[in-house]
């Protein structure tokens, strides 16, 4: 391939700024800001494990209608179904039990902000297992977005009530789910997993994903265990339908076209959004810390934003 050629075939990788990737890029990060609220709602007398078998027994019935409604396959093969195994225990059973426990020690702001970082494993893994790249604006809107989100942690951080333990605890459990995230996520966009429709591949991953649960939940907590309040099953609902079925799918194709590490930067959004989301309905107040980090973070994302999706060069005889 010339450099003329190959000049070429770079700029015709997608900008996250091209509408198709932006739009879902912003819807996800828009909801998946809204969902922490909905989590923490979650978190009270029903263990985690349950809450999160149910959630995505609905997700997972849910996407296969999706399946039905797009005539999409529904049968993935013995192949199929281990990588929809695999992705069932990293993305939707370890990665979300992770997280609902974590929110048992520290706020739900505190996780959100930690889960922004989500961008720099898997841009790692996406290197060493996909052979991407990172490019010189990825690693400089990174840099500036940490030091944003440095300072919305020490914020949170302050502001949390839990004890030194309790934190080390909830940061323990939510590293445990973002480092399960960004595996998932990768595997996602691997050569031998993207031969597979998105929509049929989350379905069966959903379903494997709350059988495990469900198993871990008899294993460990014993039998059902749920809340007769309307509130428990609203948000039970809309974490299942509206914050899987709805932004997974999106979340996917973009890892698939753009890379895990570009497509992670939506979670440097959520935590903002959340904060404005808990601004109009909680109340919170913002000082310059927050203010400045929130700030900062929008600003590394928008250098990153920028730029295309790094290319290995080929060479041709």
């Amino acid at each position: 391939m010339t450099n003329k050629a190959m000049g070429e075939s770079e700029l015709s990788e997608p900008s996250l700024l091209t509408p198709r990737i932006l739009i879902p890029f912003l819807l996800v990060s828009i909801i998946w800001g809204s969902t922490w609220l909905v989590i923490k709602d979650q978190i009270g007398t029903v263990a985690p494990s349950w809450s999160v078998a149910y959630r995505f027994l609905i997700a997972a019935a849910a996407m296969f209608i999706l399946v039905g409604l797009r005539k999409q396959p529904f049968r993935l093969g013995l192949q199929g179904q281990i990588w929809a195994i695999l992705i069932g225990i990293a993305q939707f059973s370890f990665n979300f039990n992770f997280v609902y426990n974590a929110e048992l020690y520290i706020t739900s702001g505190l996780v959100a902000v930690m889960f922004a970082l989500l961008m720099v494993p898997n841009a790692i893994l996406g290197r060493l297992f996909l052979g991407q790249r990172i490019g010189g604006p990825f690693i400089c809107g990174s840099a500036i977005a940490a030091v944003g989100i440095a300072m919305l942690f020490w914020h949170e951080y302050q502001a949390s009530p839990a004890t030194l333990t309790e934190v080390l605890l909830g940061v323990a459990f939510t590293v445990g789910g973002v480092l399960s995230a960004s595996v998932a996520n990768v595997m996602q966009a691997t050569d031998r997993v993207k031969i597979y429709p998105i929509i049929t591949m989350l379905a069966w991953a959903m379903f494997w994903g709350a059988v495990i649960n469900i198993v871990v939940s008899l294993a460990t907590v014993g039998a059902p265990q749920y809340e007769l309040r309307t509130g428990y099953w609203v948000g039970i609902f809309y974490l299942g339908v509206i914050g899987s079925v709805v932004t997974f799918p999106l979340y996917f194709s973009m890892i698939r076209e753009i890379g895990p590490g570009r497509a992670a930067y939506s979670s440097v959004l959520v935590p903002v959004v959340a904060m404005i989301l808990s601004t109009l309905f909680e109340g919170y107040v913002w000082t310059w810390l927050p203010l400045g980090g929130a700030l900062l973070a929008m600003a590394g994302l928008l250098v990153a934003l920028t730029a295309r999706k790094p290319k290995t060069p080929r060479i041709s005889a």
